[in-house]
């Protein structure tokens, strides 16, 4: 039997009518009406209103320009690459007459190309500010780059930083993510001779194999000098937690700011790329003279992004524009590949010791705002990265003319053929 129960009739209607008074109450302090709110928290509610009109115009015209951004994004896409794909086909005859000056011409529409996506995040206040050594003085020589890997922005900012480094992006081949083959710009990078690289244990033997062949097959057939690789695999945010989890596994450093490397891609480039001397040492290029020429890979680049507060650019915000000018900083160490061993555990562990400086240096980055000095000198020196104003210009005026000739040649043999 309940509590009221045991109470005579008129204690129990008493009791009722007391909690209900009670509740009514508590709800009553919990959520005032308005006008008897203290005068206090009126103003404040005031102020926050009108803090949101006043930001009105401004959110307004982010969306605005976002949408202008997107369209003009969407129109250079339109006519840039339907009109490289055309230029390819009709020099077609000139690839089997002359194979290195079609490869050539293709590098240098391709360089084109990503100067034109560099453009997108150089009008929107995306920079880079470059540090450590100078990679321009070996721009003429094969090397490899080592890149950490953050955000899908990493690749735009290297398209942008490259762009004044000589020949080196004509020349270059991309390893990346087989998603991007289904991109806008995919079709462009089967032609220029990119290999996409499928992820997953599943697919790792069988995926390197195919990396062997295609660079037995195209890298130096069409004059390739550079490769870019993104040795973790994956973005940092997406590999973190499993790398640190093997990490503790097999006693290795707990790393934050980047993840361990997969060494498999690594190996296999050197592999097929490196040339060997008469003894089976490496013949590559020597740290006291870059004048030296030798066949093969000569130089390893370890590269380092990093972001102000450690807040990535992504490819949206590349394209849209939407988020406020930011520096993105990218740190250079040259490795001659005679320092760099070849077999696979003294390799492997050579790729961890890069990335445990890289971790360093980015530790270093976010609490100082600077790389720290290379050894022996007492400051760091960065320069920044331009782009010319004009030769974008002149870029973007031969693809919208391009694309125009090309609309109307191929509206003349349609209405020939039809």
């Amino acid at each position: 039997m309940c509590f009221c129960q045991q109470l005579a009739p008129r204690e129990a209607l008493q009791i009722v009518v007391r909690s209900t008074r009670l509740k009514g109450t508590e709800n009553s302090v919990r959520t005032p009406p308005l006008a008897k709110r203290p005068k206090k928290d009126r103003t404040d509610a005031n102020v926050r209103m009108a803090v949101t009109v006043e930001e009105a115009p401004w959110l307004g015209w982010i969306v605005a320009k976002a949408l202008m951004r997107f369209a003009f994004m969407v129109a250079n896409n339109l006519v840039a690459i339907p009109s490289y794909i055309c230029y390819i086909i009709i020099l077609q005859p000139l690839r089997v007459l002359d194979s290195k000056r079609f490869w050539y011409i293709e590098g240098l529409m391709y360089k084109w190309l990503l100067g034109m996506v560099a453009s997108w995040g150089w009008y929107a206040g995306y920079t880079v500010m470059e540090w450590g050594e100078d990679i321009k003085a070996i721009a003429k020589d094969e090397a490899v780059m080592l890149v950490n890997h953050q955000a899908t922005g990493d690749v735009c900012t290297l398209m942008m930083c490259l762009q004044d480094k000589g020949p080196v992006v004509a020349q270059m081949m991309w390893l990346m993510d087989h998603i991007f083959k289904y991109t806008n710009f995919g079709i462009v990078s089967l032609i220029h001779g990119d290999f996409f690289i499928r992820q997953g244990r599943a697919y790792r033997d069988q995926q390197l194999l195919v990396l062997k062949k295609h660079l037995e097959h195209n890298y130096r057939s069409r004059d390739r000098k550079w490769i870019v690789l993104f040795p973790e695999g994956g973005f940092l945010r997406k590999r973190r937690e499993t790398s640190q989890a093997f990490a503790k596994k097999n006693n290795l450093p707990f790393l934050t700011h980047v993840t361990l490397p997969r060494f498999g891609a690594t190996n296999i480039i050197l592999k097929a790329l490196v040339a060997r001397q008469e003894n089976g040492s490496p013949a590559g290029g020597d740290a006291r003279g870059l004048e030296c020429k030798s066949r093969g890979l000569q130089w390893i680049i370890d590269t380092t992004i990093a972001y102000p507060k450690a807040e990535p650019i992504d490819i949206q915000t590349w394209i849209l524009g939407y988020r406020k000018p930011t520096v993105t900083h990218v740190h250079y160490r040259i490795f001659p590949i005679a320092d760099v061993p070849l077999e696979t555990e003294d390799l492997t562990n050579w790729l961890y010791q890069r990335f445990i400086e890289k971790e360093d240096l980015l530790s270093h980055f976010y609490k100082t705002g600077a790389f720290p000095p290379p050894q022996g000198q007492k400051e760091a020196v960065s320069r920044a990265m331009t782009l010319s104003n004009v030769w974008i210009l002149l870029i973007q005026s031969f693809a919208f003319l391009s694309g125009y000739l090309w609309y109307h040649v191929i509206q003349y043999f349609y209405h020939c053929l039809f």
